[in-house]
């Protein structure tokens, strides 16, 4: 615990077998108080590895429902469990957990309600190995979201962010698409419900065995994200509504 808030590490698992083990042993134990895998249909032996690592709370989705469809289960059930502070953690060991001190803290003190790890903050993305063509869509998308959602953001497409209870409770994330484009129907969410979001600067590592999405998806994505960012412009000029903009609370 942090200020005597249940932090709760999340991890949305397809095929992890190889990293899981890497990322759940940087994990800091001295504030972290439970660990939730879902795993959503992997071909690997990414349960029995978890099992091994004596990970308590495993999820396995009898069919792929998707990268949304995956966090959905995860924060469910870290509501369920009473979480104060949930982090998402990809266990290929793209994100260091090293930095769930940092992330959990600044929510733990009510610095922000929501915590970007940046990949792109500082200048270790390309050094890092994030491909070329993925870092200029990367700042392009996030000019043009910042644009349109009026913010100032460094990233929209990290997959490593750490919530308060406060904000999994309001935002209906259950609303949202079950494919990548969730990431940003979620921070559309957030910045409608009126809630902020702080960064830290986080490394960047591309491997072999780190998960990514291929060119096609990737221009699916950005198609995503795009449709996303006008709609939530136009929602706030009265224009446009969505259901996923309907709030639990």
């Amino acid at each position: 615990m942090i200020n005597g808030k249940k932090v709760v590490v999340v991890m949305p698992a397809y095929n992890a077998e190889k990293t899981l083990e890497q990322t759940y042993r940087e994990i800091p134990f001295d504030v972290v108080d439970d660990i939730i895998l879902v795993n959503d249909a992997s071909k690997d032996n990414t349960v029995k590895e978890a099992e091994r690592l004596g990970i308590q709370h495993i999820i396995t989705h009898p069919r792929n429902r998707g990268y949304g469809g995956n966090q959905k289960s995860c924060y469910n059930k870290a509501l369920e469990i009473e979480a104060d502070i949930v982090v998402m953690l990809h266990p290929d060991y793209q994100y260091t957990p090293k930095l769930i001190l940092a992330m959990s803290s600044i929510i733990a003190n009510e610095l922000y309600p929501v915590v970007f790890g940046s990949r792109i903050l500082g200048k270790g993305a390309l050094k890092g190995g994030m491909p070329l063509y993925k870092y200029i869509a990367n700042r392009l998308l996030t000019f043009t979201q910042n644009v349109l959602l009026n913010q100032k953001l460094s990233e929209y497409h990290t997959g490593y962010r750490a919530f308060s209870r406060a904000v999994l409770e309001k935002v209906n994330y259950e609303k949202n698409n079950d494919d990548f484009v969730f990431d940003n129907e979620m921070v559309a969410q957030i910045f409608d419900a009126g809630f902020e979001i702080g960064e830290v600067t986080c490394p960047t590592k591309y491997f072999k065995e780190a998960s990514s999405i291929n060119l096609s998806r990737s221009i699916t994505y950005g198609i995503g994200v795009l449709k996303v960012s006008f709609g939530y412009f136009f929602k706030q000029l009265g224009l446009f509504n969505s259901p996923i903009y309907q709030h639990k609370k």
